[in-house]
Protein backbone atom coordinates (compact mmCIF):
# COMPACT_ATOMS: atom_id res chain seq x y z
CA UNK A 1 0.00 0.00 0.00
CA UNK A 2 1.27 3.50 -0.81
CA UNK A 3 2.48 5.77 1.96
CA UNK A 4 -0.68 7.63 2.93
CA UNK A 5 1.04 10.07 5.26
CA UNK A 6 4.17 10.97 3.28
CA UNK A 7 3.16 14.27 1.67
CA UNK A 8 1.81 15.62 4.94
CA UNK A 9 4.77 14.32 6.97
CA UNK A 10 7.15 16.05 4.56
CA UNK A 11 5.81 19.28 6.04
CA UNK A 12 6.49 18.14 9.58
CA UNK A 13 2.97 16.95 10.45
CA UNK A 14 1.46 13.50 10.91
CA UNK A 15 -2.09 13.05 9.65
CA UNK A 16 -2.65 9.78 11.48
CA UNK A 17 -0.48 10.46 14.57
CA UNK A 18 0.34 6.77 14.81
CA UNK A 19 3.35 7.50 17.02
CA UNK A 20 1.17 9.47 19.43
CA UNK A 21 -1.41 6.68 19.65
CA UNK A 22 1.44 4.26 20.33
CA UNK A 23 2.84 6.47 23.08
CA UNK A 24 -0.47 6.61 24.97
CA UNK A 25 -1.72 3.08 24.34
CA UNK A 26 -0.87 1.97 27.90
CA UNK A 27 -2.73 4.87 29.52
CA UNK A 28 -5.93 4.21 31.42
CA UNK A 29 -8.92 4.67 29.11
CA UNK A 30 -11.07 6.29 31.79
CA UNK A 31 -14.56 5.61 33.09
CA UNK A 32 -16.05 4.98 29.63
CA UNK A 33 -13.36 3.35 27.51
CA UNK A 34 -15.34 3.77 24.29
CA UNK A 35 -16.18 7.46 24.68
CA UNK A 36 -14.84 10.03 22.25
CA UNK A 37 -13.03 11.87 25.07
CA UNK A 38 -11.50 10.41 28.20
CA UNK A 39 -13.89 10.61 31.14
CA UNK A 40 -12.63 10.46 34.72
CA UNK A 41 -14.29 9.93 38.08
CA UNK A 42 -16.02 13.06 39.34
CA UNK A 43 -13.47 15.18 41.28
CA UNK A 44 -16.35 16.33 43.51
CA UNK A 45 -16.95 12.73 44.54
CA UNK A 46 -20.50 12.39 43.27
CA UNK A 47 -20.94 8.79 42.05
CA UNK A 48 -23.69 9.88 39.64
CA UNK A 49 -21.25 12.11 37.75
CA UNK A 50 -18.03 11.82 35.81
CA UNK A 51 -15.89 14.59 34.33
CA UNK A 52 -13.62 15.49 31.45
CA UNK A 53 -10.66 17.81 31.05
CA UNK A 54 -9.76 18.50 27.44
CA UNK A 55 -6.96 20.48 25.80
CA UNK A 56 -6.63 21.60 22.18
CA UNK A 57 -6.08 24.73 20.15
CA UNK A 58 -6.13 26.56 16.83
CA UNK A 59 -2.91 24.92 15.67
CA UNK A 60 -1.00 26.45 12.76
CA UNK A 61 -4.05 28.40 11.65
CA UNK A 62 -2.56 31.23 13.68
CA UNK A 63 0.37 31.41 11.24
CA UNK A 64 -1.96 32.40 8.41
CA UNK A 65 -3.90 34.76 10.67
CA UNK A 66 -0.56 36.41 11.42
CA UNK A 67 0.23 36.75 7.70
CA UNK A 68 -3.15 38.30 6.99
CA UNK A 69 -2.72 40.77 9.85
CA UNK A 70 0.73 41.77 8.58
CA UNK A 71 -0.44 42.02 4.96
CA UNK A 72 -3.69 43.91 5.51
CA UNK A 73 -3.78 45.27 9.05
CA UNK A 74 -7.11 43.44 9.48
CA UNK A 75 -7.30 42.11 13.02
CA UNK A 76 -10.37 39.94 12.37
CA UNK A 77 -8.41 36.78 11.64
CA UNK A 78 -6.67 36.94 15.01
CA UNK A 79 -10.00 37.65 16.71
CA UNK A 80 -11.42 34.49 15.11
CA UNK A 81 -8.50 32.30 16.20
CA UNK A 82 -10.08 32.25 19.66
CA UNK A 83 -13.19 30.57 18.21
CA UNK A 84 -11.00 27.92 16.58
CA UNK A 85 -9.35 27.19 19.90
CA UNK A 86 -12.68 26.98 21.74
CA UNK A 87 -14.44 24.77 19.19
CA UNK A 88 -11.67 22.21 18.94
CA UNK A 89 -12.35 21.52 22.62
CA UNK A 90 -16.06 22.18 22.87
CA UNK A 91 -17.15 20.06 19.93
CA UNK A 92 -15.04 17.12 21.06
CA UNK A 93 -16.82 17.29 24.42
CA UNK A 94 -20.20 17.47 22.70
CA UNK A 95 -19.42 13.96 21.49
CA UNK A 96 -19.55 12.58 25.04
CA UNK A 97 -22.89 14.31 25.66
CA UNK A 98 -21.78 17.49 27.47
CA UNK A 99 -23.62 20.66 26.41
CA UNK A 100 -23.42 23.03 29.39
CA UNK A 101 -21.40 23.85 32.49
CA UNK A 102 -18.02 24.19 30.80
CA UNK A 103 -15.04 25.92 32.42
CA UNK A 104 -12.43 27.35 30.06
CA UNK A 105 -8.83 28.39 30.63
CA UNK A 106 -6.73 29.64 27.74
CA UNK A 107 -3.01 29.85 27.00
CA UNK A 108 -1.56 32.30 24.49
CA UNK A 109 2.10 31.97 23.61
CA UNK A 110 3.63 34.70 21.50
CA UNK A 111 6.80 36.25 20.19
CA UNK A 112 6.37 39.78 21.54
CA UNK A 113 8.68 41.21 18.86
CA UNK A 114 6.16 40.22 16.20
CA UNK A 115 2.77 39.94 17.91
CA UNK A 116 1.70 43.17 19.54
CA UNK A 117 -0.77 44.04 22.27
CA UNK A 118 -3.48 44.90 19.74
CA UNK A 119 -3.29 41.35 18.41
CA UNK A 120 -3.46 39.82 21.89
CA UNK A 121 -6.48 41.97 22.76
CA UNK A 122 -8.20 40.76 19.60
CA UNK A 123 -7.70 37.12 20.61
CA UNK A 124 -9.01 37.71 24.13
CA UNK A 125 -12.01 39.66 22.81
CA UNK A 126 -12.64 36.77 20.45
CA UNK A 127 -12.88 34.37 23.37
CA UNK A 128 -15.28 36.60 25.27
CA UNK A 129 -17.60 37.36 22.37
CA UNK A 130 -17.79 33.78 21.14
CA UNK A 131 -18.62 32.46 24.60
CA UNK A 132 -21.27 35.18 24.97
CA UNK A 133 -22.85 34.08 21.67
CA UNK A 134 -22.98 30.44 22.77
CA UNK A 135 -24.54 31.39 26.09
CA UNK A 136 -27.50 32.71 24.11
CA UNK A 137 -28.07 29.16 22.86
CA UNK A 138 -27.88 27.65 26.33
CA UNK A 139 -24.26 26.50 26.12
CA UNK A 140 -22.67 27.89 29.27
CA UNK A 141 -18.91 28.46 29.22
CA UNK A 142 -17.29 30.15 32.21
CA UNK A 143 -13.98 31.81 31.41
CA UNK A 144 -11.58 31.12 34.27
CA UNK A 145 -8.65 33.22 33.09
CA UNK A 146 -5.48 31.90 31.56
CA UNK A 147 -1.91 32.73 30.65
CA UNK A 148 -0.35 34.97 28.04
CA UNK A 149 3.31 34.05 27.81
CA UNK A 150 6.10 35.80 25.91
CA UNK A 151 8.04 32.78 24.69
CA UNK A 152 9.88 34.06 21.65
CA UNK A 153 12.60 31.43 22.06
CA UNK A 154 9.95 28.76 21.46
CA UNK A 155 7.23 30.42 19.36
CA UNK A 156 7.98 32.43 16.24
CA UNK A 157 4.54 34.03 15.96
CA UNK A 158 1.51 33.00 18.00
CA UNK A 159 -0.10 29.88 19.40
CA UNK A 160 -3.58 29.89 20.95
CA UNK A 161 -4.60 26.92 23.08
CA UNK A 162 -7.47 26.18 25.46
CA UNK A 163 -8.28 23.74 28.23
CA UNK A 164 -11.87 22.80 29.10
CA UNK A 165 -13.36 21.12 32.15
CA UNK A 166 -16.91 19.80 32.46
CA UNK A 167 -18.92 17.44 34.68
CA UNK A 168 -21.60 15.21 33.21
CA UNK A 169 -24.09 12.74 34.61
CA UNK A 170 -23.02 9.18 33.92
CA UNK A 171 -26.54 8.42 32.72
CA UNK A 172 -26.16 11.10 30.03
CA UNK A 173 -22.80 10.03 28.61
CA UNK A 174 -22.69 9.26 24.89
CA UNK A 175 -20.41 6.23 24.51
CA UNK A 176 -19.26 5.25 21.01
CA UNK A 177 -19.22 1.63 22.13
CA UNK A 178 -22.96 1.81 21.45
CA UNK A 179 -22.41 2.32 17.72
CA UNK A 180 -23.72 -0.86 16.15
CA UNK A 181 -24.09 -2.49 12.75
CA UNK A 182 -27.16 -1.15 10.95
CA UNK A 183 -26.75 2.43 12.19
CA UNK A 184 -26.81 5.26 9.72
CA UNK A 185 -24.23 8.04 9.76
CA UNK A 186 -25.71 11.54 9.72
CA UNK A 187 -23.09 14.05 8.63
CA UNK A 188 -23.35 17.74 9.55
CA UNK A 189 -21.81 19.99 6.90
CA UNK A 190 -18.70 22.01 7.62
CA UNK A 191 -19.48 24.61 4.94
CA UNK A 192 -22.23 27.18 4.31
CA UNK A 193 -23.57 29.72 6.79
CA UNK A 194 -25.21 28.66 10.04
CA UNK A 195 -27.67 31.08 11.62
CA UNK A 196 -25.16 31.72 14.41
CA UNK A 197 -22.26 32.46 12.02
CA UNK A 198 -21.38 35.94 10.79
CA UNK A 199 -20.03 35.01 7.37
CA UNK A 200 -19.93 32.20 4.83
CA UNK A 201 -17.84 29.26 6.02
CA UNK A 202 -15.60 27.44 3.55
CA UNK A 203 -15.43 24.43 5.87
CA UNK A 204 -11.77 24.39 6.87
CA UNK A 205 -11.97 23.79 10.62
CA UNK A 206 -8.62 23.62 12.41
CA UNK A 207 -7.10 20.49 10.91
CA UNK A 208 -4.92 20.26 7.84
CA UNK A 209 -3.83 23.90 8.06
CA UNK A 210 -0.16 23.14 7.48
CA UNK A 211 -1.00 21.45 4.20
CA UNK A 212 -3.63 24.00 3.19
CA UNK A 213 -1.33 27.00 3.70
CA UNK A 214 1.62 25.52 1.89
CA UNK A 215 -0.33 23.97 -0.98
CA UNK A 216 -2.39 27.06 -1.81
CA UNK A 217 -0.27 30.11 -1.00
CA UNK A 218 2.44 31.53 -3.24
CA UNK A 219 6.13 31.02 -2.50
CA UNK A 220 6.52 34.78 -2.11
CA UNK A 221 5.33 34.37 1.48
CA UNK A 222 8.30 32.15 2.28
CA UNK A 223 10.67 35.09 1.87
CA UNK A 224 8.34 37.64 3.45
CA UNK A 225 7.36 35.58 6.48
CA UNK A 226 10.00 32.92 7.26
CA UNK A 227 8.76 32.99 10.85
CA UNK A 228 5.53 31.28 9.79
CA UNK A 229 6.99 27.88 8.95
CA UNK A 230 9.52 25.39 10.24
CA UNK A 231 13.07 25.58 8.92
CA UNK A 232 13.09 21.78 8.88
CA UNK A 233 10.77 21.72 5.83
CA UNK A 234 12.36 21.40 2.41
CA UNK A 235 12.05 24.69 0.52
CA UNK A 236 10.16 22.97 -2.30
CA UNK A 237 7.36 22.14 0.15
CA UNK A 238 7.02 25.67 1.54
CA UNK A 239 4.23 27.91 0.20
CA UNK A 240 4.29 26.16 -3.15
CA UNK A 241 0.82 27.20 -4.37
CA UNK A 242 -0.38 29.77 -6.87
CA UNK A 243 -2.55 32.07 -4.78
CA UNK A 244 -1.98 35.32 -2.97
CA UNK A 245 -3.97 35.91 0.19
CA UNK A 246 -6.37 38.32 -1.52
CA UNK A 247 -7.03 36.22 -4.63
CA UNK A 248 -10.58 34.88 -4.97
CA UNK A 249 -10.95 31.17 -4.32
CA UNK A 250 -12.46 29.55 -7.44
CA UNK A 251 -16.11 28.65 -7.04
CA UNK A 252 -16.65 31.12 -4.19
CA UNK A 253 -16.84 34.82 -3.39
CA UNK A 254 -14.22 34.41 -0.67
CA UNK A 255 -10.60 35.47 -0.75
CA UNK A 256 -8.23 32.53 -0.44
CA UNK A 257 -6.92 33.55 2.98
CA UNK A 258 -10.44 34.15 4.28
CA UNK A 259 -11.57 30.75 3.03
CA UNK A 260 -8.74 28.95 4.80
CA UNK A 261 -9.30 31.10 7.89
CA UNK A 262 -13.04 30.38 8.07
CA UNK A 263 -13.65 30.07 11.83
CA UNK A 264 -14.04 26.46 12.91
CA UNK A 265 -17.77 25.79 12.97
CA UNK A 266 -19.29 24.71 16.24
CA UNK A 267 -22.24 22.34 16.18
CA UNK A 268 -23.10 23.07 19.81
CA UNK A 269 -26.54 24.67 19.28
CA UNK A 270 -27.58 21.79 17.01
CA UNK A 271 -26.28 19.04 19.27
CA UNK A 272 -27.77 20.61 22.39
CA UNK A 273 -31.25 20.62 20.85
CA UNK A 274 -30.86 17.04 19.62
CA UNK A 275 -29.67 15.74 22.98
CA UNK A 276 -32.28 17.68 24.94
CA UNK A 277 -34.99 16.07 22.83
CA UNK A 278 -33.69 12.59 21.95
CA UNK A 279 -30.47 11.79 23.78
CA UNK A 280 -31.24 8.07 23.87
CA UNK A 281 -31.52 8.00 20.07
CA UNK A 282 -27.87 9.01 19.67
CA UNK A 283 -25.69 5.91 19.67
CA UNK A 284 -22.46 7.81 19.16
CA UNK A 285 -20.96 11.04 17.86
CA UNK A 286 -17.61 11.57 16.19
CA UNK A 287 -15.93 14.91 15.55
CA UNK A 288 -13.96 14.42 12.31
CA UNK A 289 -10.87 16.41 13.26
CA UNK A 290 -7.41 14.75 13.31
CA UNK A 291 -7.82 11.77 11.00
CA UNK A 292 -10.57 13.35 8.90
CA UNK A 293 -13.10 10.95 7.45
CA UNK A 294 -11.13 7.97 8.77
CA UNK A 295 -11.31 9.22 12.39
CA UNK A 296 -14.25 6.91 13.12
CA UNK A 297 -11.96 3.89 12.79
CA UNK A 298 -10.75 4.58 16.34
CA UNK A 299 -14.21 4.12 17.88
CA UNK A 300 -16.75 1.38 18.30
CA UNK A 301 -15.97 -2.34 18.27
CA UNK A 302 -15.95 -4.60 15.21
CA UNK A 303 -17.50 -1.94 12.99
CA UNK A 304 -17.13 -1.47 9.26
CA UNK A 305 -17.87 2.18 8.52
CA UNK A 306 -19.13 2.67 4.98
CA UNK A 307 -19.31 6.26 3.72
CA UNK A 308 -20.82 6.21 0.25
CA UNK A 309 -22.97 9.34 0.11
CA UNK A 310 -20.65 12.16 1.12
CA UNK A 311 -21.31 15.82 0.41
CA UNK A 312 -19.94 17.22 -2.82
CA UNK A 313 -16.38 18.33 -2.13
CA UNK A 314 -16.47 22.05 -1.18
CA UNK A 315 -14.44 24.44 -3.38
CA UNK A 316 -11.74 24.92 -0.74
CA UNK A 317 -10.91 21.23 -0.58
CA UNK A 318 -11.23 20.91 -4.34
CA UNK A 319 -8.60 23.65 -4.73
CA UNK A 320 -6.31 21.89 -2.27
CA UNK A 321 -6.72 18.62 -4.19
CA UNK A 322 -6.04 20.34 -7.52
CA UNK A 323 -2.85 21.99 -6.27
CA UNK A 324 -1.70 19.07 -4.17
CA UNK A 325 1.03 16.48 -3.92
CA UNK A 326 -1.20 14.64 -1.45
CA UNK A 327 -2.92 11.51 -2.74
CA UNK A 328 -6.71 11.54 -2.95
CA UNK A 329 -6.81 8.77 -0.36
CA UNK A 330 -4.76 10.85 2.05
CA UNK A 331 -6.94 13.92 1.51
CA UNK A 332 -9.78 12.12 3.28
CA UNK A 333 -7.47 11.57 6.28
CA UNK A 334 -6.11 15.12 6.36
CA UNK A 335 -9.33 17.09 5.85
CA UNK A 336 -13.02 16.83 6.72
CA UNK A 337 -13.87 17.17 2.98
CA UNK A 338 -17.35 18.56 3.65
CA UNK A 339 -18.66 17.36 7.02
CA UNK A 340 -17.03 17.49 10.43
CA UNK A 341 -19.61 16.08 12.85
CA UNK A 342 -21.17 12.64 12.64
CA UNK A 343 -24.19 11.34 14.53
CA UNK A 344 -24.77 7.58 14.63
CA UNK A 345 -28.38 6.52 15.06
CA UNK A 346 -31.07 4.13 13.87
CA UNK A 347 -32.46 4.88 10.38
CA UNK A 348 -35.83 5.96 11.79
CA UNK A 349 -34.21 8.72 13.87
CA UNK A 350 -32.10 10.21 11.09
CA UNK A 351 -34.69 12.66 9.78
CA UNK A 352 -35.00 14.30 13.19
CA UNK A 353 -31.24 14.84 13.34
CA UNK A 354 -31.19 16.23 9.81
CA UNK A 355 -34.16 18.57 10.25
CA UNK A 356 -32.80 19.89 13.54
CA UNK A 357 -29.47 20.77 11.91
CA UNK A 358 -31.21 22.51 9.02
CA UNK A 359 -33.18 24.68 11.46
CA UNK A 360 -29.82 26.24 12.30
CA UNK A 361 -28.74 26.60 8.69
CA UNK A 362 -26.42 23.60 8.87
CA UNK A 363 -26.84 21.21 5.96
CA UNK A 364 -27.08 17.55 6.96
CA UNK A 365 -27.76 14.19 5.38
CA UNK A 366 -27.12 10.47 5.72
CA UNK A 367 -23.55 10.05 4.47
CA UNK A 368 -23.22 6.33 5.12
CA UNK A 369 -23.95 3.39 7.38
CA UNK A 370 -22.30 0.81 9.59
CA UNK A 371 -21.90 -2.92 9.06
CA UNK A 372 -20.48 -5.75 11.12
CA UNK A 373 -16.79 -6.14 10.44
CA UNK A 374 -15.81 -9.50 8.95
CA UNK A 375 -12.67 -9.83 11.08
CA UNK A 376 -13.68 -8.15 14.34
CA UNK A 377 -11.50 -5.12 13.58
CA UNK A 378 -12.70 -1.64 12.67
CA UNK A 379 -12.51 -0.61 9.04
CA UNK A 380 -13.52 2.43 7.01
CA UNK A 381 -14.56 2.39 3.35
CA UNK A 382 -14.99 5.70 1.55
CA UNK A 383 -16.62 5.78 -1.87
CA UNK A 384 -16.31 9.12 -3.61
CA UNK A 385 -15.87 10.41 -7.16
CA UNK A 386 -16.12 6.89 -8.54
CA UNK A 387 -13.24 5.67 -6.37
CA UNK A 388 -13.06 3.51 -3.25
CA UNK A 389 -10.58 4.06 -0.42
CA UNK A 390 -10.00 1.61 2.42
CA UNK A 391 -8.60 2.45 5.85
Amino acid sequence: MADTNGAYMSRGVSATKDEVHSAIKKQDKGEFAGAFCKLIADPCGDPEYCAAMHADGAGTKSSLAYIKYKETGDITALYNIAQDSVVMNLDDLLCVGATDGFILSNTIGRNAHRVDGKAIKAVIDGYTDFCDMLRGYGIGITMAGGETADVGDLVNTLIVDSTFFVRIKRSEVIDCTNIKPGDVIVGLASFGKAVYEKTENAGMGSNGLTAARHLLLSHEYAAKYPETFSNTIDDSKVYCGKYRVDDILPGTDLKVADAILSPTRTYAPVIKEILDARRSAVHGMIHCTGGGQAKCKNFGEGIHYVKDNLFDVPPLFAAIAENSDITERELYQDFNMGHRMEIYCSPEDAEFMISTAKKYGVDAKIVGHTEKSSDGMNHVTIKANGKTFEY
